[in-house]
């Protein structure tokens, strides 16, 4: 007999499949598990949003504050005092050497501008430029030691872990650790300064070949990380050892860095608890102007090495070689990015490299590379 309920539900005109009671299990079974599910989901969708967080903080470059981000000029005295020196005996010169590297035909023409600029700054120590002979023309190798550096062909270095994490421009790098190997050439080269290919030698700074420390670099400086402890690798004083080649091999299976740093990451790892730190001016990295303009401009005339980090003169964008006939374009558009941030550094460049052209054309010529 229906109900009084299924009655009225009748005369209001529900259609008969609403008049079947729910039974009281299923209704309460079903009125449970929904909010337990939404809970659930909820809980799972707060715990990614926290993860997801994480991660990206952890992720987000942190600026901390030093002390030259608030830079001022108080310093009157000269950079170096050439009285404390100690001298080089005619051996110890012999053993010296100014070093580079050239990993593609794209960084021929930085060589070339470098070697010049060294000329310039009259340096005591011979030159030298370690190459991969399987990724450099013999015209590019012409043309990168037609203003001095003596060509030394080197054993590729592979990355770790089959270079997975890196930039792919950074998987010859590893090659640089062959500057350790340099102690075994016929003409043993004892104390190097290392410089990067993208550099340019503004000022004489043979005082470093005197200084004493197996590992000197100046400290990395970064437009979001400002001025750290980390060295950077560009501009390197080392004593060459094969014994410490072959043990930095090893190490390199086993350290643990950040592979997008590349063999930068690994020197810090291996040497960074007693590589000693040289002043800025040593290696000028053009992100010391983009962080701090006031110690750039306090930097400058002491300068005796300057580094085209952020932007380069002489390559493409996409890191590919600039015909020769281009290079002059590629510095007027250097000159103009970054709202000419870096005007006068490119146009520097410019000049040198016009220079070593106007001394070295004919060799340069000869060379064949367009």
């Amino acid at each position: 007999m229906p109900s009084a309920v299924d009655a009225s539900m009748a005369l209001s005109g529900y259609p008969p499949q609403y008049l079947t009671p729910t039974p009281p299990d299923s209704l309460g079974a079903s009125t449970s598990r929904r909010p337990k599910m939404f809970r659930t989901c909820l809980a799972g969708v707060f715990v990614f949003s926290i993860a997801l967080n994480l991660f990206y903080f952890a992720r987000i470059p942190r600026s901390f504050y030093s002390p030259l981000d608030d830079y001022q000029h108080l310093k009157h005295y000269p950079f170096v005092n050439t009285s404390g020196i100690p001298p080089l005996s005619e051996a110890d010169w012999r053993g010296a050497a100014v070093v580079t590297t050239l990993f593609s035909d794209s960084y021929a023409p930085a060589v070339a501008t470098l070697g010049h600029s060294l000329r310039l700054t009259n340096t005591s120590a011979r030159l030298i430029v370690l190459y991969l002979p399987a990724q450099v023309s013999p015209e590019a190798l012409c043309l990168a030691t037609a203003t001095g550096f003596v060509p030394h062909a080197i054993a590729r270095i592979p990355p770790p872990a089959d270079g997975r994490g890196m930039n792919r421009h950074f998987r010859d790098q590893y090659s640089k650790l062959q500057l350790w190997t340099l102690d075994a050439l016929p003409e043993p080269v004892t104390r190097a300064v290392y410089l990067d290919s993208d550099t340019l030698a503004l000022q004489n700074f043979d005082e470093l070949f005197a200084l004493p420390y197996a590992l000197a670099a100046v400290p990395d400086v970064s437009a979001a990380h400002g001025f750290t402890l980390a060295f950077n690798a560009g501009v390197l004083l080392l004593r060459p050892d094969s014994n410490l080649h072959d043990h930095m091999k090893d190490a390199l299976a086993l350290a643990r860095f950040p592979p997008e740093f590349a063999e930068q990451a690994f020197l810090n790892q291996f040497f960074g608890a007693d590589a000693a730190r040289l002043p800025l001016a040593y290696n000028a990295n053009l992100a010391v102007k983009q962080r701090a303009p006031a110690v750039w401009a306090a930097l400058w005339p002491e300068t005796r090495v300057l580094h085209y980090t952020v932007d380069k003169p002489f390559v493409a964008h996409d890191w590919r070689r600039v015909p020769l006939a281009r290079v002059e374009e590629r510095v007027r558009k250097a000159a103009r990015a970054r709202g000419g941030v870096f005007r006068e550094e490119m146009l520097l460049w410019g000049r040198v490299w016009r220079d070593a052209q106007r001394v070295y054309g004919m060799r340069m010529q000869d060379c064949g590379m367009e």
